[in-house]
């Protein structure tokens, strides 16, 4: 009944963490009264569109107007932003799994956190925030801010792995009939589509790398410990998608070569035909032209026979030009 009530004012999300993985909902009303237990939490979760948000955001939410101006900024890209009293601003990137949209469009998700709270905004749902509020009510989920930040973080990543796996799959699947079937090529336009997926992700999940790099190295006090070997994790997983992305605009333009190719040799083909066909006909052409001049003196002209004789001719000159050709071996 909470979680309805504060849908209504742009809140996804409001739940305390107990420290011991799960967590009770609290109503938007209560915030401003809100008391934290010792071991407790407070995450909330937003819908960035939501004009109750901005509100809430910059009257009530205690965050400076320089966060505020972040978090709700148009268009961004995966950055960490230090505050002061080990505070930050930290904008991800995940797969669009939203019905209808393209994988490479990616939803972002910006945070901020300090020691006992994080505020999150989306603009589009996100399968990450479900899969945590669902192990929060199983009481397996995160127990404090920091493992909050990192299990949304290895959500996001995680998700990256089947998207890739499926345009590995596409391409393998390609190569194969190209080895395969004589003369097979593949279609430009999945191939253009291919390579604007791989760029799409890799636009985003570079600089988010770096991200996770700069976290493992230099995590605020309350962030830091063994939180930091994950974050290295996160930064290897990347890394090793980002090479799987790099190397699959590769073999797409290997493909595109390929097509490229056979297109020339089909056309190379079609004009050496027309080239031939050409030489044989030329030599008939200035035969038949020669004997066709409105003059007099032409030979033949008064023979009933001459007809046929030219005719003979012609033959003899295109068997001599196939002949010719194959023993040239232009046939």
């Amino acid at each position: 009944m909470a979680e309805n009530d504060n849908a209504q004012w742009g809140l996804v999300h409001a739940l305390v963490l107990d420290g011991q993985g799960g967590a009770r909902t609290v109503a938007r009303a209560e915030l401003a009264s809100l008391r934290l237990g010792e071991a407790e939490s407070l995450w909330l979760h937003w819908d960035r569109s939501h004009p109750q948000t901005r509100a809430w955001l910059r009257e009530q939410s205690g965050l400076s107007e320089f966060s505020c101006d972040l978090l709700l900024e148009e268009n961004t890209r995966p950055r960490l932003v230090p505050l002061p009293d080990s505070q930050f601003l930290l904008f991800l990137r995940g797969i669009n799994l939203n019905p209808g949209a393209q994988p490479e469009d990616m939803v972002s998700v910006r945070i901020f956190a300090e020691q006992r709270r994080v505020i999150s905004l989306r603009l589009r749902s996100l399968r990450a925030t479900e899969d945590l509020v669902a192990r929060l009510a199983a009481g397996d989920g995160p127990r404090n801010a920091a493992d909050l930040v990192l299990y949304l973080a290895e959500r996001l990543t995680v998700r990256i792995q089947a998207v890739v796996d499926q345009l590995t799959e596409t391409l393998d699947a390609e190569e194969e009939r190209v080895d395969a079937e004589e003369g097979y090529a593949p279609e430009h336009s999945v191939l253009l589509h291919l390579r604007r997926r791989a760029a799409g992700l890799r636009r985003f999940l570079a600089p988010q790398r770096d991200l996770f790099a700069l976290l493992g190295r230099n995590c605020p006090g309350w962030f830091a410990g063994q939180d930091n070997d994950y974050w290295n994790e996160l930064n290897n997983s990347l890394i090793r998608y980002l090479e799987e992305l790099e190397l699959s605009r590769e073999r797409v333009a290997l493909l595109l070569e390929a097509e490229q190719r056979q297109l020339s040799e089909r056309m190379n083909r079609t004009m050496y035909r027309f080239g031939v066909v050409t030489g044989i006909f030329l030599p008939i052409t200035f035969i038949t032209g020669l004997l066709g001049m409105n003059v007099g003196g032409l030979p033949g002209g008064n023979d009933p026979e001459g007809f046929f004789i030219t005719c003979g001719v012609i033959l003899a000159v295109a068997l001599g030009q196939w002949l010719l050709y194959r023993r040239l071996r232009w046939l």
